[in-house]
């Protein structure tokens, strides 16, 4: 491309300098010159379609959810994921809406390295805390007061007994999921909770917001507005809470 460039660009100046000689060549000028405007935008669309296949490969290496999502670069997905005690005011809010004791138990769905359940117990001493996620690497380096109560596992078929926990929470992560497996998750969320249940995924209410989740977004799978979740959780027999992250 630099190589066309630089030769359109000689002829053309060559044209530009022949046109002060012979008006003939004016009309070639022009043709070359509308010639030059389709080189600029063909371009334009080749830089465009670059940061495309650069999106797709960082989308790609983060779908791994190894080092490089939780501690690598960071487009490849957080650059560097620590405990920092931000999510205390959370725990102590979900605590509290939800009135959670001593001796209850509580899953995380989607957990990474599980700073909100430690939070929880730190919330709530003596609750019974659990987490499930795909990713080996996040269950490695999850907080060490809670590791040995996480499970290697997949949302959409959770290792649990019906109505086992008093709270099953799932949040920023079953957007991540295909149609199909996004139901069967759900569906288990509800199965495996006693009422109280909690799910926040990404979503949009206007255009605007929808570009702004698809170009930001490196995991994410389904896609839908407001409204089209409600309608799939009641679909699906959902019958617990529901928060949504835009990107405004």
């Amino acid at each position: 491309m630099e190589l066309v460039w630089r030769r359109f660009v000689t002829k053309l100046r060559g044209l530009y300098r022949a046109d002060k000689i012979c008006p003939q060549v004016a009309e070639e000028l022009r043709e070359e010159e509308e010639e030059w405007h389709i080189l600029i935008l063909y371009q334009s669309c080749i830089e465009q379609q670059n940061v495309i296949i650069s999106a797709g490969e960082c989308a790609m290496v983060a779908k791994k959810y190894g080092y490089d999502y939780w501690d690598g670069d960071r487009k490849y997905g957080y650059g560097g994921y620590r405990y920092d005690g931000r999510w205390r005011s959370v725990a102590q809010k979900m605590a509290d809406y939800y009135q959670l004791k001593l001796g209850q138990k509580v899953l995380d769905v989607g957990c990474g390295m599980a700073h909100l359940l430690y939070e929880l117990t730190q919330a709530v001493p003596g609750i019974s805390v659990t987490g499930i996620d795909i990713s080996q690497y996040a269950l490695k380096h999850a907080k060490e007061e809670v590791r040995e109560n996480l499970h290697y596992g997949q949302a959409q078929e959770l290792p649990f007994q019906d109505n086992e926990f008093d709270l099953v929470f799932s949040l920023t992560t079953l957007h991540n999921l295909k149609v199909y497996d996004l139901k069967k998750a759900v569906q288990e969320i509800e199965r495996v909770s006693k009422g109280n249940s909690y799910i926040m995924v990404e979503s949009f209410r206007n255009d605007r917001e929808e570009m702004n989740m698809l170009y930001w977004q490196l995991t994410c799978a389904s896609y839908y507005s407001v409204d089209e979740w409600e309608w799939l959780y009641r679909e699906w027999g959902y019958t617990g809470d529901y928060s949504f992250i835009f990107f405004e």
